[in-house]
């Protein structure tokens, strides 16, 4: 399992799983949590949740997976806008650690941008790390001006991580936000690694799985573990799934691959906006 260092010096695996639509219905419940809990037996411990999906539904579910074992795993939740003023991020903490079933977050983001200044809810992160609630705070989908905003405030240089949607076809943070990051070494977290499936109905990626007898989404997910400073969270809500995303370790890209897929998915070559849906 390659591992990517937090700022902190800490590292964490470059192949996690993520949590979202987990939680929605009942009946899944049972088959989430064995798929998240084979995950961590192989290694993707990073497991990346929010206090939105299915209204807390999905932070039950990974609370439920650790439960015997949370020392293993490294759980990322997120607080939503609405809720990030300085006392509102400390009491969203508090109800997604209950839920949670534990007693520290190891990495607590800002969902997105909102109207509540991100000086107070970067001094309500400090606070609960201060406090033991959390390990590590960052941001999700901000872009270069808001991440500048970030680390010119008290604190802000603490800023762990950086959640946005990053996939072979959405590039766009490679133009600006992933040099900003890499000059400052914060870690870029990629979620919709298969553009929400849309990927996985390119000829051209299925003509490279083809050829290394491997399914098109896992070569999607090795091209983003080859990117420097790039964590990745797929979401498999089966055994089957964790297994085939697990997969994706074994690719080995070589430079005609990458050619290949520069041609079909080209890298930007201006300012683009943010990629969120």
């Amino acid at each position: 399992m390659p591992l990517i260092t937090l700022p902190s010096g800490e590292t964490v695996p470059a192949l996690g799983q993520g949590t979202w639509t987990m939680g929605d219905a009942a009946k899944r419940r049972k088959e989430e949590v064995t798929a998240l809990r084979l995950g961590m037996d192989l290694g993707m411990t990073l497991i990346d949740t929010a206090e939105m999906y299915a209204s807390g539904g999905a932070e039950e579910v990974v609370g439920e997976a650790v439960a015997g074992r949370r020392d293993e795993a490294f759980i990322v939740s997120k607080v939503m806008p609405g809720n990030a003023s300085r006392r509102g991020t400390v009491a969203a903490c508090e109800k997604s650690l209950k839920r949670l079933k534990t007693d520290r977050i190891d990495l607590y983001l800002l969902h997105w941008p909102g109207s509540s200044p991100i000086a107070e809810t970067v001094d309500a992160f400090t606070t609960l790390k201060r406090a033991g609630k959390i390990r590590h705070w960052g941001v999700s989908n901000f872009d270069v001006g808001e991440m500048e905003e970030v680390v010119e405030i008290p604190d802000g240089k603490d800023v762990a991580t950086n959640q946005v949607m990053y996939n072979l076809r959405r590039r766009g943070i490679e133009f600006d936000l992933i040099p900003w990051c890499e000059r400052r070494r914060i870690p870029i977290m990629a979620y919709s690694p298969l553009d929400q499936g849309k990927l996985l109905r390119s000829r051209e990626l299925e003509g490279v799985a083809a050829r290394h007898k491997m399914m098109p989404a896992q070569i999607a997910l090795a091209w983003l573990l080859l990117q420097e400073g790039v964590m990745v969270i797929p979401k498999a809500g089966s055994e089957a799934h964790v297994r085939e995303n697990h997969g994706a370790l074994a690719v080995r890209l070589d430079t005609r691959d990458l050619a290949e897929l520069d041609r079909a998915f080209p890298p930007p070559d201006k300012k683009k906006p943010l990629a969120s849906t």
